[in-house]
């Protein structure tokens, strides 16, 4: 971006609504007296966000923070200063406000509490605050290029070049002796190893070159695993842009099979797939057990990602003009090439019956589970809270991620993604050079008073069940909230609402 600075602002600097969450801008050929008009309507901070809007790309407020309401804002500071709520507060003490509004009253009284407990958590949300952040979060991003972190180290990618060609031989050798399930999780573990480079090359982290990182992740992500780079390039820069925001982050919105927020149960319309997310009949059945069904779910993520490149591809969703009109050409060329080694050549040529393909099929998608459940792990238990325009970008992104602690040995089977609050605060970092990131980024958090969230394996898993099964209850609440208001309506109860 160097190439287009023209200028230095002096003062403060108000970063602007982006497009995906309702920003509006105009092209510099229209007369008026500005380019954009960059300000969310906020004629009523209590709008649902559940009608879609007739402008591509925009949306209705968020119930709180989308827009500066002060009265929210003051009222919230207020219990700040005062302490705020207690950690421990229940989704009990939200469920004894007035069921009205179908329900909604008791969802916004809930949101109120998550932001109430972030603003107790993290630091002020004041202007003077959070530029002395960004200011320190600017040192920090020099100390990170001094160091030379943004280098690559391809010595550590030749080592996962040996371990790539070493699972795709072993693929094809035990086929050859007739072992189709070792087979099929050596293939299995080939694509969840390639996952971690393809993401490196979709945020040019590997020759930080547009066109070479581009070809070497469709080559990966096309050619030998299926999936479309392009639809993840599109999925994934909107999720680093409004981290776990439930209405516009693509990583979040799994209606009607998951919820990792209250807010969902208020069928958000989503800016990415520009849709309504209904909290519809299959939600009300697949919510109140996700907490059990999410692994058995992730096991099949992949069939899913399926699905979502095809779309991308066929419709033609990518770019159609610049330097990445062809693309689409070459990753479609991709596809045809994976499903003629895999889909033609093993599992119909190669093996014998049906039933080997099925097994085949089966155990090479549930292999690379952990890459799901990986990506999953750093998101679902943050924070998925509005703090408003004021919050600095690297407090946003430590407070909506974690980072997963682990033996330096095992980083190899977490690929980098058990670094994401690092990876989300240097997105081109190289991932063989996070681990040595992560102790400037640690002393960067202790002296903002930010707290970086680092929890084991297991205790991150455990944190995530914990928060799917917590909305499970909040979905469980909502119903009877909305049963009594039913029965109210009733005639038969003789009184009306």
């Amino acid at each position: 971006m160097y190439r287009y600075r023209v200028g230095k602002l002096e003062g403060r600097w108000s970063n602007f609504l982006p497009p995906v969450q309702g920003g509006k801008f105009r092209p510099l050929s229209e007369p008026g007296p500005d380019v954009f008009d960059n300000t969310p309507d906020c004629s009523s901070a209590s709008a649902s966000t559940t009608a879609p809007s007739s402008e591509s790309g925009s949306r209705s407020p968020s119930p709180v923070f989308d827009c500066d309401d002060a009265n929210v804002s003051s009222s919230l500071r207020r219990r700040q200063k005062a302490g705020g709520l207690s950690e421990t507060a229940s989704v009990s003490s939200a469920s004894s406000a007035e069921p009205q509004d179908d329900g909604m009253s008791f969802l916004n009284t809930l949101t109120h509490e998550k932001i109430a407990l972030d603003l107790d958590k993290y630091p002020p949300i004041d202007p003077e605050t959070q530029d002395d952040i960004v200011s320190k979060y600017r040192e920090l991003h020099q100390r990170v290029k001094d160091e030379g972190l943004y280098q690559c180290n391809y010595w550590a990618y030749g080592v996962e070049c040996i371990r790539y060609s070493l699972l795709f031989a072993s693929t094809f050798l035990f086929l050859h002796w007739g072992w189709y399930a070792t087979s099929a999780v050596c293939l299995g573990a080939f694509w969840h190893q390639l996952v971690f480079t393809a993401h490196d090359a979709g945020h040019m982290g590997i020759t930080h070159d547009f066109h070479t990182d581009s070809v070497i992740g469709m080559i990966i992500g096309d050619y030998l695993g299926g999936l479309s780079l392009g639809w993840w390039k599109s999925n994934h820069n909107v999720h680093h842009v409004v981290t776990n925001s439930p209405e516009h982050d693509p990583d979040i919105e799994h209606m009607p099979f998951m919820a990792v927020s209250h807010r969902l149960l208020q069928s958000l319309r989503s800016t990415y797939y520009e849709k309504v997310m209904e909290y519809d009949a299959v939600a009300k059945i697949m919510l109140p057990i996700q907490h059990y069904s999410y692994y058995f779910l992730l096991m099949f993520g992949r069939l899913n990602l399926y699905r979502l490149s095809w779309t991308y591809l066929l419709l033609g969703q990518g770019p159609r003009k610049g330097p990445a009109w062809w693309h689409r050409w070459f990753e479609i060329a991709g596809q045809v090439v994976f499903w003629t080694w895999y889909g033609y050549g093993i599992l119909y040529k190669t093996l014998p019956t049906n039933w080997d393909r099925f097994v085949f099929f089966l155990i090479s998608h549930v292999i690379p589970m952990p890459v799901h459940a990986q990506i999953c792990l750093s998101h679902f238990a943050m924070s998925t809270s509005d703090l408003g325009p004021h919050e600095s970008f690297p407090q946003k992104m430590l407070r909506t991620t974690m980072d997963i602690d682990c033996p330096p040995w095992l980083d190899f089977f977490h690929g980098g993604l058990q670094f994401q609050a690092i990876h989300h605060l240097f997105p081109r970092v190289p991932r063989h050079n996070l681990r040595r990131t992560q102790k400037l980024v640690q002393d960067f958090c202790n002296e903002v008073g930010i707290p970086y969230a680092l929890y084991g394996f297991v205790d991150g898993n455990k944190m995530v069940v914990g928060t799917l099964a917590e909305v499970s209850r909040q979905a469980s609440i909502l119903a009877k909230c909305q049963q009594a208001i039913a029965a109210s309506d009733d005639p038969l109860h003789g009184h009306s609402h």
